[in-house]
């Protein structure tokens, strides 16, 4: 069974940085393309960065362009989200998502693209 586990959520001060990590286990898909999606509450959840199988290619939203970078380790199955610059905007549940199928180049921005999603983890940033 396919298990995703996201973590590093906390609350933060407005500039400052977090890592968020996401471990995927309980499969044998590792080289397909992961995701960060984030959800604000009463609005939707939206498209954050993703990165393909291979780590070579990746996609952002305009919104955390320069400020977040999306990784990954191959060996441990695991993506990273490093966030710099943090703003009050930023603040919602960043959830982790894995996709089991597509080429170790491919990378995707659609939330219903993707198979397998973490329960999320919570960050906050005040003014």
């Amino acid at each position: 069974q396919v298990h995703v586990q996201e973590s590093g959520g906390g609350l933060v001060q407005a500039g400052d940085s977090l890592r968020l990590s996401c471990e995927v286990s309980g499969h044998a898909f590792s080289w397909h393309a992961r995701a960060w999606f984030r959800q604000a509450p009463g609005k939707e959840r939206e498209f954050v960065a993703t990165i393909s199988g291979s780590g070579g290619v990746s996609d952002y939203a305009d919104s955390v362009k320069d400020r977040f970078t999306i990784s990954r380790d191959n060996a441990k199955d695991t993506i990273f989200l490093q966030m710099n610059s943090l703003k009050p905007e930023d603040t919602a549940v960043y959830y982790c998502a894995a996709d089991n199928t597509g080429s170790r180049y491919h990378v995707e921005r659609i939330a219903s693209k993707y198979e397998f999603w973490g329960q999320g983890t919570q960050v906050t940033v005040s003014p």
